[in-house]
């Protein structure tokens, strides 16, 4: 009987299993990647004083929201942005083909300015509403579309250099320098002399994202290639794979009905857990997934804590059913300390860490809340509805012969 029994647990589990690995490969690829993962490449910015900007927070805020508007517009793939310090910027750019032009657009201070023979500015970028790429007459043009009151200075400007030159300077360097021929009324003018579309496109980017408040620097620019990321990724997915098994394995010998109950939990804490990481939108990382790890470590003991509860209690006469709801009460208070020390642990480590630090704060207490919710939640629900059921009157149908276990008492309630 008990044979039997121990069979059809270990069918079910592994038919569990077998859905589990059908659908987790899907929701695990389906949650945003960093760097360590696809590939990409990392760069490190760092703003830096001028006698005409100095840098303070209200100006690294600017500078941020001005990079994030630059990436974005670049169409780069989930891209990270985010600020380190007082002074510093990390930008992430997984999947990027050509670092290079990225990297020379992001950190660009597009600082446009129109200046006339004398080389007084007339108009800064300031005074721009648009700018769009554009091919004219087989020549790559940028667009450019002032502002109300860029208009009426635009006006001015042609007006009072007519036959005479205004130079469209970015970041000191000239980019084209053109005869006026007549005042140009309507607001609008063009940049020409763009090698190609994407030329044009980039530095439209830059026009209409707007000049950054303050002068930053690369200091750091690394690059991880695909086949890396790669690497790591299957390792990563090899380990987690062999982890669990391990688990499962460990606790269907261990504790048999039990450990069958406590590795449904487990796995629909998983993918519990992989589903509100998709629905945060949160980028996994190889930190990350240490977390996750971590996280499925407690949740395991945590289950651990309850059985041997539970035996504890058997062992003092009490019926199953009593033993079991006895056990969860006497472990709540153990798990409920330890998961809240954990948790507390990982939010510090999220408000004093940056990077990926942070991500390991993320995935760990985010785990380490669902583990414990799963194990005094569904864990006590399955557990009672197999001992409903009646299924076996052998205590050994809840632990392994081979350790002290149940003594036989009246099972009844």
């Amino acid at each position: 009987m008990r044979k039997d029994v121990f069979a059809k647990l270990l069918i079910c589990l592994i038919a569990i299993v077998a859905v589990f690995v059908i659908f987790i490969r899907p929701l695990a690829n389906s949650i945003r990647q960093g760097l360590d993962l696809m590939g990409g490449t990392h760069v490190l910015l760092e703003a830096e004083d001028t006698d005409i900007a100095k840098v303070d927070d209200d100006a690294m805020i600017r500078v941020v929201s001005i990079l994030d508007r630059r990436i974005n517009e670049l169409g780069l793939t989930e891209p990270i942005i985010q600020r380190e310090g007082s002074r510093r910027v990390i930008i992430e750019l997984p999947g990027i083909k050509d670092p290079d032009k990225a990297i020379a657009t992001i950190g660009k201070t597009a600082m446009l300015e129109f200046k006339d023979e004398d080389g007084n500015t007339l108009l800064t970028g300031s005074d721009l509403k648009d700018a769009q790429p554009a091919l004219q007459n087989n020549q790559c043009v940028v667009n450019l579309e002032f502002s109300p009151e860029g208009a009426d200075k635009f006006a001015d400007a042609t007006l009072n250099n007519v036959g005479r030159t205004i130079a469209i300077l970015l970041d000191g360097e000239l980019l084209t320098n053109p005869v006026v021929r007549e005042p140009i009324l309507g607001g609008r003018a063009e940049i020409s002399g763009q090698r190609n579309l994407e030329e044009a496109q980039r530095l439209a980017i830059l026009l209409r994202s707007g000049a950054l408040p303050v002068k930053v620097n690369i200091i750091e620019t690394r690059t991880v290639g695909p086949s890396l990321g790669l690497d790591s990724k299957l390792k990563s997915e090899t380990a987690f794979i062999i982890g669990i098994a391990a688990v499962l394995v460990f606790m269907l010998l261990f504790y048999r009905a039990c450990g069958f109950i406590a590795n449904i939990s487990l796995l629909a804490y998983t993918m519990l857990l992989l589903a509100i990481l998709k629905a945060l939108d949160a980028t996994l990382t190889l930190p990350g997934i240490s977390g996750i790890i971590l996280s499925i470590g407690m949740a395991v003991d945590a289950n651990v804590l309850i059985f041997e509860h539970f035996k504890e209690e058997f062992q003092l006469g009490k019926s199953i059913r009593l033993a079991m709801d006895s056990g969860f009460k006497r472990a709540f208070t153990t798990i409920f300390d330890s998961n809240t020390t954990t948790i507390i642990a990982a939010f510090v480590l999220f408000l004093f860490g940056s990077g990926n630090i942070r991500g390991f704060a993320i995935t760990l207490g985010i785990g380490v809340a669902l583990s414990m919710f799963t194990a005094l939640t569904l864990t006590h629900y399955l557990l009672k509805l197999l001992i409903n059921s009646r299924l076996t009157d052998s205590p050994a149908f809840f632990a392994a012969n081979g350790f002290t276990i149940f003594k036989a008492v009246n099972h009844n309630a």
